[in-house]
C-alpha cells in the first residue's frame, strides 16, 4: 500500500497539528487531568490515522477488457436506472451510481481505455452524495470517453464533505483502462452514463472495487 500524491500536504499538515495539540495538552493538562490528556492523545491519533488511510492507494491486480466497463471507484452501487442525461448526449441512456463513503479507497480510475473527447468541470451544490439531484447540481467534473464507437461519461461528483475534486484528463488524450484519471477528498460519488445496450453485470448494493469490478460489457 502506498500514499496518493493528493494526500502529501494534509498529511504533513495533519501529523503537525497531532504534534501541537498533544505537546500543549502534555504540558498544560497532563498532571491536572491525565485521562483528558490521554483521550485527547487517542482521538487525535485516530483521526490522523483515518487521514493516513483515506489517500491509500492499495495494491491490486487490475482488470482489463475492450468490451468490458470496470469500476472507475470503491464503493456501493446505489443507482442503476434509464436516464435522459443533462449534457453531451441527446439520447436515452443507463446511469450507474457509486457511492463512496469516507472509509472507501478515493482514487477514481478509468472505466474504459480510449480518447477522451469532453472534458468540463461544473461548480454547483454540496448535497449528500446519496440525493438524486447531486447528480445535476452538485459540483462535479465530467468526463467522456471514446471507445470502438462507443461513448461513456463519467461525473466525478462532490459531496457535503468533499470540497475539491481533482482530475488529470483532458480532451484528446489516449488513456488505459485502470490508471487514474482523478481523485476526490472525502466523501462522494461517481456517476457512468452508459449505452443503452450495455450488460449490466451489478446489482443495487453491491460493494465494488476500483479498477477490478467489472460493471458492465458490450
Amino acid at each position: 500500500m502506498t500514499i496518493h500524491k493528493e494526500g502529501y500536504k494534509i498529511i504533513a499538515g495533519s501529523t503537525l497539528l497531532f504534534a501541537l495539540i498533544n505537546l500543549v495538552s502534555f504540558y498544560f493538562i497532563s498532571v491536572t487531568h491525565p485521562l483528558l490528556c490521554w483521550l485527547i492523545l487517542v482521538a487525535s491519533f485516530a483521526l490522523l490515522i483515518f487521514i493516513f488511510s483515506f489517500f491509500r492507494i492499495p495494491k491490486r491486480v487490475h482488470t482489463t477488457g475492450e468490451d468490458t466497463i470496470v469500476a472507475p471507484c470503491d464503493g456501493t452501487v446505489v443507482v442503476i436506472e434509464e436516464v435522459q442525461p443533462d449534457e453531451y448526449f441527446n439520447d436515452k441512456r443507463l446511469q450507474l451510481s457509486i457511492f463512496m463513503s469516507p472509509l472507501n479507497v478515493h482514487v477514481n480510475r478509468n472505466a474504459v481505455s480510449g480518447e477522451v473527447v469532453y472534458s468540463k468541470y461544473h461548480p454547483g451544490k454540496y448535497l449528500v452524495a446519496w440525493h438524486p439531484k447531486s447528480s445535476t447540481e452538485n459540483e462535479r467534473y465530467s468526463v467522456v470517453y471514446k471507445t470502438h464507437n462507443k461513448e461513456v461519461l463519467v461525473k466525478q461528483i462532490a459531496g457535503a464533505l468533499a470540497k475539491r475534486i481533482v482530475n488529470y484528463l483532458k480532451p484528446g488524450l489516449e488513456v488505459v483502462q485502470g490508471e487514474e484519471m482523478g481523485f476526490i477528498k472525502f466523501g462522494s460519488r461517481v456517476d457512468l452514463i452508459l449505452p443503452l445496450d450495455t450488460k449490466i453485470e451489478v446489482k443495487i448494493n453491491q460493494k465494488v472495487k476500483g479498477g477490478v469490478t467489472v460493471l458492465g460489457k458490450w
